[in-house]
């Protein structure tokens, strides 16, 4: 799955965005010049020409780590879905078991902080006492399989069922690297300041948690040293981001009984009967030198050890659920990460919550009261728009040999979009919510979806199911699927607007939707064919001159330097930034077979190029926390919002044509330098 932006936004409603952006940005609705900084080169530095008084005039809130157009836009909306949930809780006509009733009920029980507060860690309790008895290594591996299966913590290693990359029309168990807390394994290796102050947070985090259940402070120290030294082992064998963007590195398939001989302690068969997924032949696992690694670890530590390790999996994953010491706690842990100033409220959690586990339910008394069915249409209209001019631009491409063009042209015939919401609508059958115990809720919710997860192994590929919810303002694309998918969420300004001139609407969502398909060809994407499966479609030369290609865009973004000598990762980022750049190539491409791409009459002052470039300028608009943009650059695939602006127009002639870039601005670039890949 591919996220279009630097994380999940959730909680949007159109009537009210728009009442909000309007009255920002000026008297046509879509760009205002007061946000603008025209006392900058648009050559030198684009993204402050277009933004550089809104970025001024606009902190990063206390409650925030980064601040921008999209999350403006969720917070003032994400109240709007908060009357929603309130509605729902207050709705006591509502019959059991129907949409607003269940909604209702995982809300009302989530902002009961009374009910939280008073519970203390009780319902961890059983968790910590199961783990006390242990006293075998099968009891470690058994106390494994039960965290997993009931939706407690993922510990050790991880674990899923997806697609068969090589056989996407059957449903495999995976394995993958896991078992460590910090966000990165760089974290526990590097000794730069950032990397021991996320260290020495982490570990006053562990001492704290272990306190607050009853270990005094030299035992709370102790466990903390063994869970350093259990996750940094672990860590140590992990593939770095880079690595574990190559699908065919990470594609390794092994006869369950074959892979059980490469982990003497572990026995995959019975493992895989008691994580519910008996009767498999074969397994994927990401990175065989891990569970090398991992076995050797359960060899060699003590049973004590993976007590105290094991029962930090239960503490981490609950703290954010238990009362306000431990959720004070999980945040303080939170700021050295982030530079968050202060918590975010509890209903703003509580609605993502509530969107994160049961968001299906939501979605469909969302898109009932906000969601305008003709977004849908157009969206439709516009997804069309963009596969035509991506085709044109594959039957132009100079450096791709004709046998190769046909198999782009029949990928991209054979992408299939999901627009707004689904057609058919995951009831959750079986997940139990009470009103009674938020707790218990979050619990059942996680039981339910691992359940889901292992029920689809023996079935048909489920083509219906979504990976995003309705109200969620992002998209992605899916290689194994071949499907691009725009949630309602992402519809509207300043992605989309039905009133909006083409400009706007090509520069924001059109840019998005090019940047959705050109994930079916980025450096990852590209080694999957039409229907999905990871196999070669190139000729040998062609795959090289994309190489060369792709390999000059990371270079580009290596150059970009973020904080003090922190520099954007051009090969992690690379899919995110080929996306941009096929994206915008193919948005403006369809924005001149429109009746304004193909005028110069200028609205506002600006002409339509104008328009459509600082259109997408305006969609990044963002001032970020020097801790938040420094944990991106290590943890995210995307490249900071600045240099996802121009790093795709510095590659584009029309830009420097519109806004008469010439030799000696910053930004420019000799034609012949200019990389065009899509």
């Amino acid at each position: 799955m591919r996220k279009y932006f630097i994380q999940a936004i959730v909680f949007t409603a159109c009537s009210l965005v728009c009442a909000l952006t309007y009255a920002q940005l000026g008297q046509n609705g879509f760009l205002d010049r007061a946000n603008m900084d025209e006392n900058v080169k648009p050559g030198d530095d684009f993204f402050t020409y277009a933004n550089g008084t809104w970025l001024k005039n606009n902190p990063v809130p206390p409650k925030e780590t980064r601040w921008g157009s999209f999350l403006q836009l969720r917070d003032f909306n994400i109240n709007a879905v908060k009357n929603i949930l309130e509605k729902a809780a207050a709705d006591k006509n509502a019959p059991p078991g129907s949409v607003t009733r269940r909604v209702g009920d995982f809300y009302a029980a989530g902002m009961d902080s009374i009910a939280i507060e008073k519970a203390g860690y009780t319902p961890i309790q059983p968790d910590l006492q199961r783990i006390t008895a242990i006293n075998s290594l099968e009891d470690v591996l058994k106390e494994i399989n039960y965290q997993r299966t009931h939706g407690i913590a993922s510990p050790l290693y991880g674990f899923y069922v997806g697609q068969d990359r090589k056989n996407v029309e059957k449903m495999i168990p995976q394995l993958s690297q896991g078992g460590i807390g910090l966000s990165d394994k760089d974290y526990y290796l590097k000794d730069d300041k950032r990397s021991q102050d996320i260290r020495n947070a982490y570990r006053k985090y562990i001492i704290t948690l272990f306190k607050l259940v009853g270990a005094d402070e030299v035992q709370a120290e102790n466990n903390a040293n063994i869970i350093f030294r259990i996750e940094k082992s672990l860590a140590e064998a992990h593939y770095s981001r880079v690595q574990m963007r190559d699908a065919y590195l990470t594609y390794n398939k092994f006869a369950v009984e074959d892979f059980s001989k490469t982990t003497p302690h572990i026995n995959w068969r019975q493992t895989l009967h008691e994580l519910k997924a008996a009767g498999q032949d074969s397994i994927l696992v990401n990175n065989p030198r891990f569970f090398v690694t991992a076995d050797s670890l359960l060899n060699v530590t003590p049973i004590s050890d993976w007590k105290v390790y094991l029962q930090w999996g239960v503490l981490r994953g609950a703290a954010n659920y238990l009362s306000s010491p431990f959720v004070n706690a999980a945040f303080a842990y939170n700021q050295v990460i982030t530079g968050q100033k202060v918590q975010t409220p509890r209903w703003q959690r509580i609605s993502s919550l509530t969107d994160g586990y049961i968001g299906e339910l939501l979605g469909q008394l969302y898109v009932k009261e906000y969601f305008k069915p003709e977004a849908k249409k157009r969206m439709e209209e516009l997804v069309e728009n963009l596969r035509k001019a991506f085709a044109i631009r594959i039957q132009r491409l100079d450096w791709m040999s004709d046998s190769t063009k046909q198999k782009a042209l029949a990928k991209l015939a054979a992408f299939r979009p999901k627009i707004a919401y689904p057609d058919k609508w995951q009831n959750y059958d079986g997940f139990e919510i009470s009103r009674q115990s938020f707790f218990k809720n979050i619990r059942n919710g996680d039981a339910w979806r691992y359940n889901d997860m292992v029920s689809r192994l023996g079935k048909p590929v489920d083509r219906e199911r979504w990976g995003m919810t309705p109200p969620t303002v992002n998209a992605y694309y899916s290689a194994t699927l071949n499907e691009i998918v725009f949630p309602a969420g992402i519809l509207q300004f300043p992605f989309f607007d039905p009133n909006a001139d083409d400009a706007i609407n090509y520069g924001g969502i059109g840019a998005v939707i090019g940047h959705e398909m050109s994930h079916g060809f980025d450096d990852n994407g590209s080694k999957y064919d039409a229907d999905g499966t990871l196999r070669n479609w190139w000729t040998e030369e062609d795959r090289k001159k994309f190489e060369a290609k792709a390999d000059a865009l990371a270079k580009q973004f290596d150059s970009y330097t973020v904080l003090d000598t922190l520099h954007v990762n051009g090969k992690f980022t690379l899919g995110e930034n080929i996306g941009d750049l096929g994206g915008l190539n193919v948005a403006y491409e369809a924005f001149k077979m429109t009746k304004q791409g193909q005028s110069n009459e200028k609205i506002d002052g600006f002409t339509p190029d104008q328009r459509f470039f600082l259109s997408w300028a305006q969609v990044w608009r963002t001032n970020i926390r020097p801790e938040a943009a420094a944990q991106q650059i290590v943890t995210d695939p995307h490249a900071p919002a600045q240099y996802r602006t121009i790093g795709p127009i510095v590659n584009m002639d029309a830009w420097y044509e519109a806004f008469n870039v010439k030799e000696g601005d910053k930004l420019y670039k000799k034609p012949e330098d200019r990389i065009r890949i899509w």
